[in-house]
């Protein structure tokens, strides 16, 4: 079996599973609820990133739709006493309605951080996987074939918001690799489409990238950068799980006691 389809199939497993796991969990919340008596349908409004294909998106229909999406609707149809209602929304109008309790569940192809689980409920079993790794021009393909490589050569790596959990990744590199470090530039939120034409300029050396959303964006000829295609080139570093956050209140408090992972704080 090739990489490229060991990535892909444990993709749709960690999918699969976080569907199963999540919804059997939410069950048990259910049914310890049922005990009382009350058939109340509980409604959560979930949020969800308008423009993150293929994980979380509104489709030409104006439909919620996703790989993110499709589990959470998967699980919805497992819980009775639910209700979801999906919005689709900015990726700071997402976490800003978190935390305040407009939204109470929100997926966004969110990492694991301690900062994101002091905030929200995270629960213990993941809904996907993202498959990071740099965005290079095809001209350094081999000069750049994996994270060492690049880190070895000094590339200069495309600027990353410190609020971003791509940020944490290349800090935790670095902290494993104190001989070979990669410069973290920290920098507001920019359009993809300038990242792309930054390395291409050769501004940046490369641009830390979800292997799905290069896919779609560049290799796809329906992509919105398929010009660039002869151009650049992606190599993967590593899988990342992905969870959908929770918000913290009453009306979760059952999600809350059966999803939530324990702190490490």
């Amino acid at each position: 079996m090739s990489k490229k389809t060991w990535i892909i199939g444990g993709v749709a497993v960690l999918a699969i599973a976080g569907a199963t796991i999540l919804g059997r969990s939410l069950n048990h919340a259910n049914d310890s609820k049922g005990s009382t008596g009350s058939n109340k349908v509980t409604t959560l409004k979930v949020a969800h990133t308008q423009n993150y294909v293929p994980y979380d998106f509104v489709d030409e229909k104006g439909e919620s739709d996703g790989y993110e999406v499709a589990v959470l609707k998967a699980i919805d149809e497992k819980l009775p006493d639910y209700k979801f209602e999906y919005t689709g929304t900015s990726d700071d109008d997402l976490l800003i309605g978190l935390e305040s309790g407009k939204y109470d569940i929100g997926t966004k192809g969110a990492w694991y951080t301690e900062e994101r689980a002091k905030k929200f409920i995270i629960p213990k079993e993941p809904i996907g996987a993202s498959i990071i790794g740099f965005t290079v021009r095809k001209e350094d393909a081999d000069k750049y074939k994996n994270i060492d490589d690049f880190a070895k050569e000094k590339g200069k790596l495309v600027p990353i918001s410190p609020q971003n959990a791509q940020w944490n990744v290349i800090k935790e590199y670095n902290e494993k690799h104190k001989d070979q470090q990669i410069e973290l530039t920290a920098a507001e939120s920019f359009k993809v489409a300038d990242a792309y034409a930054w390395v291409l300029e050769g501004r940046y050396d490369a641009f830390f990238d979800i292997k799905l959303s290069f896919e779609k964006a560049v290799t796809d000829k329906d992509g919105s950068y398929h010009q660039y295609a002869d151009k650049l080139s992606w190599f993967a570093y590593k899988g990342i799980p992905t969870y959908p956050l929770i918000h913290k209140d009453k009306k979760t408090k059952n999600l809350r006691k059966n999803t939530a992972r324990p702190s490490k704080n």
